[in-house]
């Protein structure tokens, strides 16, 4: 895997500024303080509703991935690729990646949430699909920016996609 993570990181790091700079945007969409604010904000929308279970799995799902990230990345204690200039600062270990973990835990967690509402399937669909592009692109960027081995993103969108899918499952039974 060392040879293949080296060459997709060369692969995909560089290029113009304004593709450097939209990296830098995408990766704070991964974030813990961009998903905190997502989070609590549509926690406090649920609870507004009355629906307090939703808000409570919603808030415990990306605390528990939160806890998860880090107890890996100490677990792990990978060190980040120093193959090529790290374009954000980063101080935590390598492996998963949060970043990916996070957004999938987090986004995926979302669309299952929202797609419950919405009667049509084609939306749910697509509801699903941001959720993953949005992940997609956020992982991504964390290579682009030379701060994550490929196999630190792909790790943390498997990571995280079974996260959001095992909460889900589990909200799913208590609610038959």
């Amino acid at each position: 895997m060392n040879a293949i993570d080296r060459q997709v990181l060369l692969a995909l790091h560089g290029g113009p500024g304004w593709l450097q700079r939209a990296a830098t945007d995408l990766t704070a969409l991964g974030s813990h303080t961009v998903l905190a604010l997502l989070v609590l904000s549509v926690a406090a929308l649920l609870i507004v509703e009355r629906r307090r279970g939703d808000a409570l799995w919603l808030i415990l799902t990306t605390a528990s991935a939160m806890l998860l990230s880090h107890g890996l990345k100490v677990l792990f204690s990978r060190a980040r690729p120093e193959l090529v200039d790290h374009l954000v600062v980063v101080v935590t270990p390598s492996f998963p990646s949060g970043h990916a973990l996070l957004s999938a835990a987090v986004y995926l967690t979302l669309a299952a949430l929202l797609g419950r509402e919405v009667a049509r399937p084609g939306l749910r669909r697509g509801l699903l699909g941001l959720a993953v592009l949005l992940t997609l692109l956020i992982g991504i960027s964390r290579i682009y920016l030379g701060v994550h081995w490929p196999s630190d993103v792909l790790g943390g969108w498997i990571i995280g996609a079974l996260w959001a899918w095992g909460w889900s499952w589990v909200r799913a039974g208590r609610r038959r």
